[in-house]
């Protein structure tokens, strides 16, 4: 199996009839990191024949985005990288249209594109450009024409430039070795009927790239194409897929070093500190020899040398913390020298985690949970902005440092967009994150979103106030949740009599089990959990006193069923 993603180009772009050529194409193919991270990109675009200057439109709009497209964080997805490339170059044009002083001075145009990362194509388009598919000489269409017919005419509903947000449409194809990709503008497809279009492809498959999106061409303007004609091909020649046995001989590439003690050097490091030597990792406090700066050096252990998923998260660990550079999120660094032995360097934070913190504040005022939450959502945003979930929020991965900063720990089961898209031999199908705290949407097999560390911020944000946990506490080895309704949230001020009606009914939408009834944003949540929400805090009171506080309608019950007793025996004694 391959493990880099290898396609061919072919293209054929001709002004036909018209003395200009206003269609324009590009294509790239990422290398190294590139390759693997951001795929392979190709767009056409058709700019608009009333605008005097079209081809500047469309020959910015296919520059621009390879361009920026490979520009975008390596962790952002796909979708993420192309939305937001498309977003900024519509809002460019829209902006230059707005301030045009004639009709025919405005930037308008069509476009399609494809970006195939992994063994998928992220098709996208605005207007009429298509995009089609092709395996073993079938011919399928993949987009769907922006258009509209009226009085017999046929007019563009949507073109990049035209208004201020653009509505882009999006699929995906899963694709094999073998299978091309052809984009097209409107004068070679509104010309050609598919069939012919199937019968040029399988009788020239065996010639190169250009020669076929040229013999497309031709044919169309045999059949009378009035416009400009662009037809770009892409074949997949080899695609980034590892076998498990691939995997594992990536990941175990150097030797995990042995058991360390003060005192002891590896790789121009000196430990300092034992920090802690556990069955899954051990972390020691090192100082850089030549500078004398202090690190954390984290090994893992050489129980989990087979365990590739563990490796994994490991190796995903350190290149986390280069990607995020966030006063709240813990730092990696890559060591000066080349490493011998599988380790990584992060940063040295004097300080305590949470729990220790919860130990010696087992009911701390609510504005010091205020303090550290807000830290918190600070350092989430950073991973949201980097299309990231953490997945595994709990105290033991909060630092607070001697200043009373936060900083979030243990990126090893991080979920990086960029990188799931990729396809891997390893099983990533058990919930991330610990029992208690990992959001119920990953036990129901679903996937997670920021929603999910709401969840588990939330849950930690509850265990502080009441030092207890918001729900009856899960078994080890409990994995799956049959229904959202299974979860019984229990009032924090069953707990904690003193918390705010307004908290509490914060808490409780954090803590939806569905991810559907939460907060829409972190923002949000923040807000309610700082400033009491009038409405959130009268929906609440709205609730039956069932739903709302089962323990106290529970003891009500107590005591009148005692009260029946009391008055029975009375009246016995009559």
């Amino acid at each position: 199996m391959s493990t880099s993603l290898r396609v061919a180009f072919g293209a054929c772009s001709v002004a036909g009839v018209k003395s200009a050529n206003q269609d324009a194409f590009a294509a790239l193919c990422g290398q190294g990191d590139a390759g693997l991270l951001k795929g392979a990109a190709a767009v056409i675009a058709d700019g608009l024949s009333t605008c005097a200057n079209a081809h500047l439109a469309s020959q910015t709009v296919v520059t621009s985005f390879v361009e920026d497209y490979f520009g975008t964080p390596n962790t952002w997805s796909a979708t993420k990288s192309a939305k937001q490339v498309v977003s900024s170059l519509n809002a460019w044009l829209h902006h230059h249209n707005t301030t045009a002083q004639h009709l025919q001075d405005q930037l308008l145009t069509t476009m399609a594109a494809v970006v195939i990362k992994s063994n998928t194509a992220h098709c996208m388009h605005v207007g009429d450009s298509r995009i089609y598919h092709v395996r073993e000489g079938r011919l399928d269409q993949l987009t769907e024409d922006h258009s509209r017919t009226q009085r017999g005419q046929v007019y563009l509903a949507r073109a990049l430039g035209a208004d201020r947000h653009v509505d882009l449409s999006i699929s995906t194809q899963e694709v094999q070795v073998g299978d091309l990709l052809l984009l097209t503008t409107d004068g070679v497809h509104a010309w050609l009927k598919p069939g012919v279009m199937q019968a040029l492809i399988t009788h020239h498959s065996h010639h190169d790239l250009e020669h076929l999106a040229r013999q497309l061409v031709n044919e169309a303007l045999a059949q009378g194409s009035e416009d400009n004609l662009t037809a770009l091909l892409i074949r997949i020649d080899s695609l980034p897929q590892e076998t498990l046995e691939e995997t594992h001989q990536r990941l175990t590439r150097l030797p995990i070093p042995p058991v360390m003690q003060a005192g002891n050097k590896i790789d121009g490091y000196e430990v300092l500190e034992v920090i802690f030597c556990g069955t899954r990792s051990h972390m020691y406090r090192v100082r850089d020899l030549s500078d004398g700066t202090q690190y954390t050096l984290k090994a893992p252990s050489e129980q989990f040398a087979e365990d590739a998923m563990h490796l994994d998260g490991f190796a995903r660990e350190e290149w986390v913390g280069q990607c995020i550079d966030h006063p709240n999120v813990m730092k990696t660094f890559l060591p000066k020298q080349s490493k011998r032995f599988l380790y990584y360097l992060g940063e040295y934070i004097e300080g305590i985690n949470l729990r220790q913190w919860m130990y010696d504040n087992p009911k701390p005022p609510l504005d010091e949970v205020r303090k550290i939450a807000r830290q918190v959502i600070a350092g989430l945003r950073a991973f949201q902005r980097a299309d990231m979930v953490h997945q595994d929020i709990k105290p033991e991965n909060i630092m607070i440092d001697v200043h009373g900063r936060i900083k979030i720990l243990d990126f090893g089961t991080v979920l990086v967009a960029g990188a799931e898209e990729l396809v891997s031999p390893l099983d990533k199908s058990v919930p991330q994150g610990s029992v208690n705290y990992v959001a119920p949407e990953y036990l129901m097999g679903e996937s997670g979103s920021f929603q999910a560390d709401l969840f588990s911020l939330a849950v930690v944000l509850y265990e502080m106030l009441t030092g207890h946990l918001p729900f009856a506490e899960k078994s080890v080895k409990q994995v799956t949740l049959k229904s959202y309704k299974s979860l019984k949230y229990i009032p924090a001020r069953q707990r904690r009599i003193d918390l705010p009606l307004w908290v509490e009914a914060c808490l409780q939408k954090a803590l939806q089990p569905n991810p559907l009834h939460r907060y829409a944003a972190l923002s949000e949540f923040l807000q309610d959990f700082s400033v009491p929400n009038v409405a959130l805090e009268s929906e609440l009171q709205r609730q039956p006193l069932a739903q709302k506080d089962p323990m106290l309608l529970w003891k009500i019950l107590v005591l009148v069923l005692l009260g029946l007793n009391l008055f029975q025996m009375y009246l016995h004694l009559l």
